[in-house]
């Protein structure tokens, strides 16, 4: 993995094999569009970001009810569109509810394109076989690119590294490769249900975009009192990640992060060692990772209708 800087300080990598040139560290869009952030707030951040060198933009078509994508999308104006890799995910595991989901999406970044579109929320071991049905999602995905909506198609999940397996087995069963995929990387996955040990291996060997989330768990990690917040930063930098996104609420969270953007050092093994022994106690059951160990993160689960109807063959053998 190859680092490049700017003249900001900012780090640059390649995600994975697409060859685009993409900040270390990419805006969280969550945190953006919470009702505890203002809109002008909003818009300062994210002009602020780009301008110290962050170009990588996160969102999802469910944040907030819109408001990320409506905040970010006003944002994006007067130049700063061109100035960013635009990333966000949709809900819909039917075709249809994909493609509705996507062109809301477009309306609200108020762009005619969008440079990443992700599954979101690969969660349970049916998702693959819905979004790779023949009416599934990946089918309205892969039309919007050839219609030049979207660039490149990935997957996310936040639950159990086992799921994401399965997610790249169904995709390569269907001839199809993703160009990225996101998942928890953070100083206590190392200890339980481990992306970083059974998923990121298999992403780095196939050439796939690793976008790493929830380093730091919206600060539930740092109630463990195990790790800094530099710490958490710097560790999941030190993976072979394109991308470590991370929540921004603030000017001075986005001061926090790209000061850890601006310090990082390649670990030593050494180094990850110690980090890693200090959170082993706090991380081994999972108590710090909610996201994988209940169903508090896990917005389909609560909205079932965002995914739409079942594929009509299998309700057809439901009848049958």
């Amino acid at each position: 993995m190859s680092n490049t800087a700017s003249s900001q300080g900012m780090l640059y990598r390649t995600l994975g094999r697409t060859g685009e040139k993409v900040s270390a560290i990419g805006l969280g869009g969550w945190h953006i569009g919470l009702k505890t952030v203002s809109a002008q707030l909003s818009l300062r951040i994210i002009r602020s970001a780009v301008d110290c060198g962050i170009n990588f933009m996160d969102n999802c078509w469910d944040y907030n009810e819109g408001a990320s994508e409506i905040r970010m999308g006003k944002a994006l104006r007067d130049g700063y569109r061109d100035r960013v890799f635009l990333m966000t995910k949709i809900d819909g595991r039917s075709k249809k509810e994909a493609a509705k989901q996507l062109e809301q999406s477009l309306r609200r970044l108020q762009v005619n394109m969008i440079d990443l579109v992700q599954h979101h929320e690969v969660l349970r071991y049916e998702d693959p076989h819905r979004i790779f049905d023949e009416e599934g999602a990946n089918a309205a995905l892969i039309e919007a690119r050839e219609a030049g909506k979207i660039r490149y198609i990935g997957f996310t999940g936040h639950k159990d590294p086992s799921i994401h397996l399965h997610m790249l087995k169904v995709a390569a069963d269907h001839d199809f490769v993703f160009d990225t995929v996101q998942m928890p990387l953070n100083v206590m996955d190392a200890h339980y249900r481990s992306f970083e040990k059974e998923v990121l291996p298999e992403l780095v060997r196939r050439g796939i975009g690793v976008l790493g989330m929830k380093s730091m768990a919206s600060g539930i990690l740092l109630k463990s009192k195990t790790a800094t917040p530099i710490e958490c930063l710097h560790y999941a930098l030190n993976l072979p990640t394109s991308v470590v996104i991370t929540g921004i609420d603030s000017m001075k969270m986005l001061a926090q992060a790209c000061e850890a953007v601006r310090t990082f050092r390649r670990m030593s093994d050494k180094e990850v060692r110690l980090l890693l022994s200090k959170t082993a106690g706090a991380g081994a059951r999972g108590d710090y990772e909610p996201f994988k160990t209940t169903s508090m993160f896990d917005g389909t689960a609560n909205n079932p209708k965002w995914l739409g109807d079942e594929p009509q063959r299998l309700q057809q053998l439901k009848k049958n």
